[in-house]
């Protein structure tokens, strides 16, 4: 890597990913950062490169904060969050149940089917996992889960399972459906959960999403001079807004570890990683 370039890691979940980190490398050159990115096909190798190298920084989901921090505590590193959008702070995900079903509480789901999305899928899997696993309703034992599972190593960054989910269970092929709340409200306009066909049953504790994850011993000047212009941008500002509404916020914020904790659970009860960040979940295909 060039000394004077930040480098930064993204997924590419979808292609206006391309257009979203051009956009944003033309901008941050005009304002003097020299910036690159690199795409990946999972998230699980970006993880990886952070290591090695290859990545200052990466726009990480929830799942790769785990695991980048894991791998680092284990290597005597540190990682941190630097910035996060608005619109990932404090999210819910929902369980949702076909009217007139019976299902009027979590209890009578036992012996149901519950849908979930991509097995890697924090908001669609692993935080509903644990939070009926709370409720001391446990796959297997008190309910079958069915997994819709599309985009492996993408964690559940695309509408892929979530919308399957929510099909099957319109389709009464599930009894239940987990989503992140963004999807429910999406489905409910768009028809794909039919007016007064569903409701809400039970809804998680608020969570956060994505970072930007500093790599151990990225060069702190770059970073600096990274951070302060990303919290720059404004919502008014004609030459990023675009950006912004692609990238899905208004305002980037200060990042912040304290709403993973759910996740982290999840990550050990379901043996997704273990504590040095090694792949354990088994059948995961990314």
């Amino acid at each position: 890597m060039a000394n004077n370039t930040l480098v930064m890691g993204a997924v590419a979940y979808a292609p206006k990913v391309v257009t979203i980190w051009e956009g944003f490398k033309t901008w941050f050159r005009e304002q003097g950062l020299e910036f690159d990115f690199v795409l990946y096909s999972n998230y699980e190798r970006q993880v990886e490169d952070q290591f090695n190298g290859t990545l200052h920084l990466a726009w990480n989901s929830p799942l790769a904060w785990v695991r980048a921090e894991r791998i680092a505590k284990a290597k005597g590193l540190s990682v941190s969050a630097i910035a996060m959008r608005d619109t990932d702070c404090d999210l819910t995900s929902v369980l949702v149940v076909r009217n007139g079903s019976g299902i009027d509480t979590l209890d009578a789901l036992r012996g149901k089917t519950i849908g979930f999305g991509a097995t890697d899928s924090p908001q669609a899997t692993l935080i509903p996992l644990d939070h009926l696993r709370q409720a001391d309703l446990v796959s297997g034992r008190d309910y079958t889960a069915r997994r819709f599972d599309v985009l492996g190593g993408k964690h559940g960054d695309h509408v892929g399972g979530e919308l399957d989910a929510a099909k099957a269970l319109v389709q009464g092929k599930i009894d239940a459906a987990w989503m992140i709340d963004g999807n429910h409200l999406a489905f409910s306009s768009d028809g794909t959960l039919p007016s007064g066909q569903t409701k809400v049953l039970a809804r998680s504790a608020p969570f956060d999403h994505c970072n930007f994850t500093v790599s151990p011993g990225a060069p702190a000047d770059l970073i600096a001079r990274f951070t302060e212009l990303v919290l720059s941008m404004r919502w008014d500002d004609p030459a990023v807004r675009p950006l912004l509404e692609l990238e899905g916020l208004r305002q980037w914020r200060t990042g912040r570890t304290s709403g993973y904790a759910a996740l982290e659970r999840a990550v050990d009860d379901e043996r997704f990683y273990d504590h040095a960040g090694n792949i354990t979940a088994e059948d995961y295909r990314y």
